[in-house]
């Protein structure tokens, strides 16, 4: 059974930091690009930050430029992202997604592109 397993998130004040990761379990993540996507309630799920099997292409969307960095250690099987800056607006379910080719700039953040999904984690920020 493919999983993605998650950790880190959690309630933090404006301007704190998290890091979200990314494990893989029964199959090798380098085989795989990953998203970062996160659903408030209400809203559609949005894709949030993308890097390729390689890790020389990344991709963010434009309300956390500069705030998150996306990483990954291929030799732990694990992506990371890191939150700086964090603002109230940032508050969401988030999810790491598996996608078994590299995407493109106009495809990273379609959610029915990826192939497997992590459990989700709640990020809160808020004073």
């Amino acid at each position: 059974q493919v999983q993605l397993v998650q950790f880190g998130g959690g309630l933090v004040q404006p301007g704190g930091s998290l890091r979200l990761s990314c494990e893989a379990s029964e199959f090798i993540l380098d085989s795989f690009a990953i998203g970062w996507f996160r659903q408030a309630p209400g809203k559609e799920r949005e894709g949030v930050s993308y890097i390729s099997r390689s890790g020389s292409t990344t991709y963010y969307a434009d309300s956390v430029k500069g705030r998150f960095t996306i990483s990954r250690d291929n030799a732990q099987n694990t992506v990371f992202l890191q939150m700086n800056s964090l603002k109230p607006e940032d508050t969401a379910v988030y999810y790491c997604a598996a996608a078994a080719g590299d995407l493109d700039g106009s495809t990273w953040d379609v959610p029915h592109k990826y192939d497997f999904w992590g459990q989700g984690t709640q990020v809160t920020v808020s004073s």
